[in-house]
């Protein structure tokens, strides 16, 4: 019996001791792993999503996507019924010719009143003429009475011709400032037309851009998903009826604690694994650091100053661009789970 438990005795040690290496080892190499890195398991995939929101209110006329399918910029995603913006823009139109000719007509009335104050320049200069001719007749029928020499009814008819031709020049030359004044009310109207001209052309454009609502188009390349329209649907201005997730601009958004931030820099280079992937790891690039913590963004952000003040510590979002992802780069999906390392100085 004893010569059975001396040798367990002996091995003892020897297993002891090896445990203990090994746990050294272990402990060794993670402090030392921990001095040049920062892990987290708080991070998730991201993309760029754009949500494509409906312009006006309209009923669906066509649907021309697919949901989840790769679409491009520019596809033609939905149409809507717009027979009542085409009424708007044609009476748009027939408002800007309305307008249009009226420009014509206030020129056109324009060079009627300068040929109205030509004439009537002239009228006033004619009846400066006869107002010196019959002064000057009167003159000498002034000398005349006082001789003799000829008639109180000749006198009377030359004292009357030059009264007529005096009345005859200041009605010439109300005339000629009525036609003066003529002119500059034709040249204003002029102005508003014009004016008038701009504001129907702002209209036809503010009509075509409606009409162009009709038409939804995808702003960027991507796969469209979240589809929320039906043909015949009733859509309202501003609802949003599909999303657009990009193919191209994938990163990584891990929520590091603010404890780990000092010394962590942009450039930093990433060690990125997917939980989807555990087998495959990603390299990265720290690019940005958010510019306030997750909670700020919270829709009841802390405020410290109500006296319930306990501290936590918080997280920075921070963003990191993905290197060697040709292999994945098809799999991967905004808000899957992923595991980051930070290789830090």
């Amino acid at each position: 019996m004893n010569e059975i438990i001396k040798p367990k005795k002996k091995i003892f040690p020897f297993i002891l001791m090896g445990l203990i290496t090994v746990g050294l080892f272990f402990g060794i190499t993670k402090y030392i792993y921990a001095l040049h890195h920062e892990d987290t398991d708080d991070a998730q995939v991201d993309n760029d999503i754009n949500p494509v929101l409906v312009r006006m209110t309209g009923y669906v006329n066509e649907i021309r996507f697919v949901e989840n399918i790769k679409i491009h910029k520019g596809d033609t995603l939905v149409t809507i019924d717009n027979r009542d913006v085409q009424i708007k823009v044609k009476q748009a139109e027939a408002a800007l010719e309305n307008t249009t000719a009226a420009v014509a007509v206030a020129e056109s009335n324009v060079n009627s009143a300068m040929a109205n104050y030509e004439t009537a320049k002239a009228s006033f200069e004619a009846a400066k003429i006869r107002v010196w001719k019959s002064t000057q007749d009167f003159n000498r029928f002034q000398n005349l009475i006082n001789d003799k020499a000829i008639t109180q009814q000749q006198f009377d008819g030359a004292k009357a011709e030059k009264e007529s031709a005096e009345a005859q020049l200041s009605v010439g030359s109300r005339q000629q400032s009525a036609a003066l004044t003529l002119i500059e009310s034709a040249k204003k109207q002029i102005s508003v037309s014009k004016a008038g001209v701009a504001q129907r052309k702002a209209d036809l454009d503010l009509a075509n851009l409606q009409l162009s609502y009709a038409t939804i188009i995808s702003p960027v390349d991507g796969i469209a998903t979240k589809k929320n329209v039906q043909v015949g649907q009733l859509v309202n201005m501003g609802s949003p009826i599909l999303a657009i997730v990009s193919d191209t601009n994938v990163y990584v958004t891990a929520n590091f604690k603010e404890t780990q931030l000092e010394n962590m820099a942009i450039g930093n280079n990433v060690q990125v694994i997917v939980d989807a992937f555990p087998k495959t790891k990603i390299d990265g690039t720290i690019i940005s650091f958010s510019a306030a913590t997750g909670a700020k963004f919270s829709l009841l952000p802390p405020d410290n100053a109500t006296g319930n003040f306990v501290k936590v510590v918080q997280r920075i979002p921070v963003k990191i661009a993905l290197k060697n992802i040709n292999s994945t780069k098809n799999k991967l999906r905004p808000g899957m789970s992923a595991k980051v390392s930070v290789k830090i100085n």
